[in-house]
């Protein structure tokens, strides 16, 4: 069975076609740059990445192209689009509607229009995308949205709820959602089989860290909390992104800098995080080296990150009553041993203990714990696209 994911931002529309009873990836890419001048990036499996520039002016010609570049006849790896039995959209914010996937429909449609406040880069390209689909696609072809925030909502009130005063709750659906959803249910699941493990009585927290990072603590498979909030600006400093800062903060800066609310938005999404503290870079791997070279400020950033990590796995395995399992995943979790090293090192008075020798160099599944760690470390690389066909081909 053929199944197409798409995951359409603002001006781009990546694309994985997928053969998920053989579990592989016939092709994939992106159409990039929409609205501005246009660029294709596709990859078929087995052949080289071809790339060309081509008139993007909406999302509805990008998913015509990729579709007519799928079934090219030479670089194609369809004959037809009738061979695509579905297509699964990774949509950021399904409120508190969803908690799991489901098959578009105009209330589905509605829903993710209505969480347009909620995701305001997100959801409108997430539903231009579908809607696209189903303008290029044969009639009935099912679309299927995977919520980022789905995963995340089988939280208690008392993990999601905000003190704020409850009537914003009731009027604007305020509290925390959540995000990386897909990924944080791909690999919880994904570590108990590798391991071998029941999810049933199973503590596990999942640490997804990359340019965007969060944590999840997920006890008999469900998640009970997670770091990031009602947006995904919130939990760790990231990339760009503040993380968790005092409130007061924000009306501070803006009384005194003359900002408006758009401009402290930004502010705290963009030009934040490690890139604000150490005026290097948003890119782990440059902060890296800039630390290496003396760079106190990059040092600084590294050092915050890795201390906040800290804090959240710490609080995580009180909320649970413990930890059993620690997954690390995504572009940092994935490939960068020695933050995995020293997240990890001070933890050893609750049973997490790092085997050095079987971290370092590590980039795919591994147990990285040592012998007599009480608490398992492992790596599993994430991968949203796949589970994100996996989903969608349970549905249909």
């Amino acid at each position: 069975m053929n199944i197409l994911v798409i995951n359409c931002g603002s001006s781009s529309c990546k694309f994985q076609l997928f053969d998920v009873d053989k579990g592989i990836v016939l092709a994939k890419g992106n159409a990039d740059r929409i609205g501005i001048d246009g660029k294709l990036s596709y990859k078929p499996a087995g052949k080289d990445e071809i790339e060309k520039e081509v008139s993007l002016p909406d999302h509805k010609v990008a998913v015509k192209l990729v579709l007519a570049q799928l079934t090219d006849p030479e670089t194609g790896v369809i004959s037809d689009v009738s061979e695509i039995a579905a297509v699964g959209h990774r949509v950021l914010h399904g409120g508190k509607y969803y908690s799991e996937s489901v098959i578009v429909n105009d209330d589905v449609k509605k829903v993710i229009r209505d969480c347009f406040d909620l995701g305001p880069l997100h959801n409108p390209a997430n539903l231009i995308g579908i809607e696209a689909c189903e303008a290029a696609l044969p009639a009935g072809t099912p679309q299927v949205a995977v919520f980022d925030t789905a995963f995340h909502q089988t939280m208690p009130p008392k993990a999601y709820m905000y003190a704020l005063p409850y009537e914003y709750y009731e009027k604007y659906s305020i509290r925390r959602y959540g995000f990386h959803g897909t990924s944080h249910r791909y690999v919880s699941k994904r570590a108990a089989e590798f391991l071998g493990l029941d999810t049933k009585g199973l503590k596990m927290i999942t640490c997804h860290l990359g340019n965007g990072s969060s944590f999840a603590a997920v006890k008999d498979g469900k998640c009970v909390d997670t770091s990031m909030g009602l947006t995904p600006l919130a939990g760790i400093c990231m990339g760009t992104r503040t993380g968790d800062i005092d409130p007061a903060i924000v009306p501070f800066i803006q009384k005194r800098e003359g900002k408006t609310a758009e401009e402290m938005d930004t502010l705290m999404n963009k030009k934040s995080g490690v890139l604000g503290v150490s005026g290097v870079g948003s890119d782990f791997r440059d902060l890296a080296k800039a630390a290496g070279e003396g760079n106190e400020r990059a040092q600084l950033a590294l050092d915050m990150f890795v201390y906040q990590g800290q804090k959240i796995i710490g609080s995580y395995a009180a909320a649970m009553g413990g930890v059993d399992v620690i997954v690390f995943t995504a572009g940092i979790g994935e490939n960068t041993w020695n933050i995995r090293e020293q997240m990890i090192a001070p933890l050893e008075f609750m049973g997490a203990k790092i085997d050095p020798a079987k971290n370092t160099g590590i980039r795919s599944e591994a147990v990285i714990s040592a012998d007599d760690s009480k608490v398992k470390i492992v790596v599993i690389p994430t991968n949203e696209e796949l589970a994100i066909a996996q989903e969608t081909q349970a549905l249909i």
